[in-house]
């Protein structure tokens, strides 16, 4: 599936059908080049969730957690990982339990896209906007309206 992301309302209202589905469990995993907008979606499903103040990319410190949601996040960039084994370094899979995880660059961390609960969005630069490219895992099917 195709969706034209024109500019930054079009990208909110995006994150809020998505952020609208979410279940513990669930994968976000966010792709694309450099500045295509992979933290900016990712702001608009926290911020569609509850989340009120800052979102900072977690391209330093890894993984930001964020608990006191409706379903609890764990956002995570995984660009600066030079292997796949760096993942079980950072104990990923606790910072999961019972939680979303959003995922920037997810195929430097070996990629989700088996798990049936993944949502993989791909974005891409199209003009002055933005188009995802998404295909959903067997639990997405029918659950996005």
């Amino acid at each position: 599936m195709r969706i034209a992301l024109p500019d930054l309302p079009a990208m909110d209202a995006f994150g809020a059908r998505i952020a609208a589905c979410l279940r513990p469990g669930d994968v976000i995993a966010l792709s694309g080049g450099l500045g295509a907008g992979k933290t900016t979606l990712a702001r608009a499903i926290l911020g569609a969730l509850g989340h009120e103040g800052d979102v900072p990319s977690p391209t330093f410190t890894l993984l930001e957690s964020y608990d006191a949601l409706r379903v609890p996040v764990v956002h995570a960039d995984f660009y600066r990982l030079e292997s796949v084994d760096e993942v079980r370094e950072l104990g990923l899979d606790d910072y999961r339990e019972g939680a979303v995880l959003l995922a920037e660059w997810p195929d430097r961390a070996g990629g989700f896209d088996t798990e049936p609960a993944c949502l993989s969005i791909r974005l891409e630069t199209v003009g002055d906007g933005r188009e995802a490219i998404v295909e959903a895992g067997r639990d997405w099917l029918g659950r996005m309206p």
